[in-house]
């Protein structure tokens, strides 16, 4: 253990001491020992006790931040390559509070912002205000200044800050230190892109969920664009991740789907039936269903058979989920999409089990014929259990499946990716879940994750001309041909070879496609327009992976070892950040671990999209003022900016790994 470890250890013991006994002597003030009630000394004392727990509180950050950075100290560190500034700053001003305004700072969280503007720094301290309040309330007269004086006099020394300044009315503006700053770029550069450090959880994410027999269409496109980029933040974050597909097959459609299958395809038990085109099979099969009583009673039937576990229905019923689960695939294969299929047939006897717990444990309650579950504080609508005619409902199947996926998977956490619409619905099922004890609020965290519906460019919900909901493989398609025609018009038909094209062609497209959609706070609707994803400036995806892949060209074109050997460069090179647009680059990688922090708490993968967007632009202005490569009239290189080429480097690796959580796919030529 180091001296200054030892140090800190015996002064933790000495505070430790004096407020035991301080809380002996407030102990005995209480018990009229010593000390009377409302006696000037025993609030002495309270108030000193304040002071010693909260310095308690600065030693124990102190300890832990010199004996390791593995167990999640917040010291400001560059050399695992995840440093939260925002985490940093944030101990800073919360030991300053705690030192300069004890009596207020169990009241006083740190609020730290990026400032707007860089004459008021890179971050800025805004709790003047705040304490100026409290200490009104104690009948102590200040003013916003005066308590920002006191907090930038209090502020602990860090490598990482070069200057504080108090401003305005009482705005505390925090300036970061370049060397700090080039250290943690050169760590990434050493490292790789880092997570932030989170306790690694089983994670379960609910996502797509089509409905067998029937097509993909516009509305499981963000269920799966979001739900899979999701997964892929998840997992950068280390956490274990089961991404599975909850579609509808099981259910009474399948009993018209058996029967009409019967009629059409009599030797579906010896030869497969070739179903081309299963949409207009369930069509057919649902106008049979509502205009033939006869047909409509054979269709029930088939649904008592296969509920039972009739073997031919069971067969006919596997056929028809085989034909589906192809379709799904191709659109999953397009978008490089990975799922586990957990169909609602998986859950059928757990339903069988979870009606039995619940009714034993007295939560099931007759209304009406059916029974039903009151969440906690028996408000807004109860879950269906068991419908009048004795059957299970949806409700039924995700109560099953949350304990199933609790208890069978382990998880720690799950997610549900559906639109915002169902947010009233699965708040209900979180509601009961934790009413029968299944779902622990301390032990487990559960997210509905909803989002808007996608409209067309006339502002209504997203159809075809002729009213009909947009297929999601014609939607794919269309993108293609766009896409296509995009690159014809730059002519890249004429520098790309034909397999370079067509990666291209499905990068851009498929690209454009996901972040139009992500680019969007999930919660709000968004308007689906071809045209404007597909421009090559502002916040798209084509502007965005045209200038990854110059960015990315810039080491290659230096030739030697930053071509060959970049690492060797890295090892050799020492980074600094002299020109003010280099800094500013540097300044904005740096924030990419509070975006990630940020993203874990709300999963709005608009976050990532704004900052891979600030991160472009900003690299734009370096770029333009920050010569990497010089070269003569002859156009033969003569100088090479190795610093300047490492901050492109970091740039790409960072641009690269957000391209990786967003799904997109980066262009190697253009």
């Amino acid at each position: 253990m180091s001296s200054d470890i030892q140090a800190e250890t015996r002064r933790l013991k000495k505070v430790e001491h004096e407020i035991r006994l301080l809380q002996k002597d407030m102990e005995d003030a209480r018990n009229n020992v010593g000390l009377g009630e409302n006696n000037p000394e025993l609030e002495k004392l309270q108030v000193e006790n304040t002071k010693l727990k909260h310095r308690l509180i600065i030693l124990n950050k102190a300890i832990a931040a010199e004996q390791g950075h593995a167990s999640g100290s917040k010291c400001p560190s560059t050399s695992d390559g995840a440093l939260s500034i925002l985490d940093h700053l944030n101990d800073l001003f919360t030991q300053a509070i705690a030192t300069a305004f004890p009596q207020v700072c169990q009241d006083v969280p740190a609020v730290i912002t990026v400032s707007s503007a860089a004459k008021f720094g890179d971050y800025q301290c805004n709790n003047a205000m705040q304490i100026v309040q409290k200490l009104k309330a104690l009948d102590v007269k200040t003013n916003p200044r005066d308590v920002a004086n006191k907090l930038m006099e209090a502020l602990p020394a860090s490598p990482a800050v070069s200057k504080v300044e108090v401003a305005g009315a009482g705005f505390v503006n925090v300036f970061l230190d370049k060397k700090f700053g080039a250290s943690a770029v050169m760590a990434i550069l050493k490292k790789g892109v880092r997570p932030p450090q989170f306790d690694r959880k089983r994670v379960i994410v609910d996502f797509s969920s089509p409905n067998i027999a029937k097509e993909m269409h516009v509305g499981h496109l963000r269920s799966t664009i979001i739900g899979d980029s999701i997964c892929r933040f998840l997992e950068f974050l280390g956490h274990d991740v089961l991404r599975l597909n909850h579609v509808g097959d099981w259910g009474t459609q399948f009993g018209m789907l058996i029967a009409h299958l019967q009629d059409r395809f009599p030797d579906y038990l010896k030869v497969s039936p070739p179903i081309s085109d299963l949409q207009a099979f369930y069509k057919e099969s649902k106008t049979r269903f509502d205009s033939d009583e006869d047909f409509k009673k054979r269709a029930y039937a088939c649904v008592v058979k296969l509920q039972s576990g009739d073997a031919d229905s069971m067969k006919a019923w596997k056929l028809i989920c085989d034909v589906s689960r192809k379709e799904f695939q191709k659109v999953y294969d397009r978008l490089d999409v990975k799922l586990v299929e957990r169909g609602e047939s998986f859950y059928q006897k757990r339903m069988e089990s979870i009606v039995k717990e619940l009714a034993e444990a007295g939560f099931l309650e007759e209304d009406e014929g059916r029974k039903i579950m009151w969440g906690e504080n028996r408000d807004g609508i109860p879950l269906t259990i068991i419908k009048s005619d004795g059957g299970f409902t949806y409700d039924t199947s995700d109560m099953a499946a949350i304990k199933q996926r609790l208890y069978e998977e382990k998880g720690e956490w799950l997610v549900y990716v559906t639109d915002a619409g169902q947010a009233t619905h699965f708040q209900t099922i979180f509601s009961c879940a934790r009413r029968a004890k299944i779902l622990d609020a301390n032990a487990h965290r559960v997210d509905h994750v909803g989002f808007g519906v996608v409209l067309g460019e006339d502002g209504k919900k997203f159809k075809t001309r002729s009213g009909d909901t947009v297929k999601l493989t014609e939607l794919l398609d269309e993108g293609l041909k766009r896409s296509l025609d995009k690159l014809l018009e730059k002519e890249r038909d004429k520098v790309l070879t034909p397999e370079e094209l067509k990666q291209a062609q499905e990068s851009v497209a498929y690209g454009c496609i996901k972040y139009a959609d992500l680019s969007h706070n999930r919660n709000n609707e968004y308007i689906f327009s071809f045209d404007k994803m597909l421009e090559d400036k502002g916040n798209t995806a084509v502007y965005l992976l045209y200038a990854y892949t110059r960015i990315r060209s810039i080491a290659r074109n230096c030739g030697g070892d930053f071509a060959a050997n970049i690492e060797k460069v890295i090892d050799t090179t020492e980074l600094t950040l002299d020109h003010e647009k280099e800094w500013k680059l540097a300044k904005v990688l740096l924030k990419f671990t509070d975006v990630m922090k940020l993203i874990s708490k709300n999963l709005c993968l608009h976050h990532l999209c704004e900052f891979v967007y600030e991160v472009s632009t900003t690299f734009t202005e370096f770029y333009d003022s920050c010569y990497c490569i010089e070269k003569n009239k002859q156009g033969e290189i003569v100088k090479i900016n190795a610093g300047r080429v490492l901050l492109c480097e970091a740039t790409s690796r960072i641009l690269g790994k957000c391209f990786d959580i967003l799904g997109l796919k980066p262009l190697h030529k253009i």
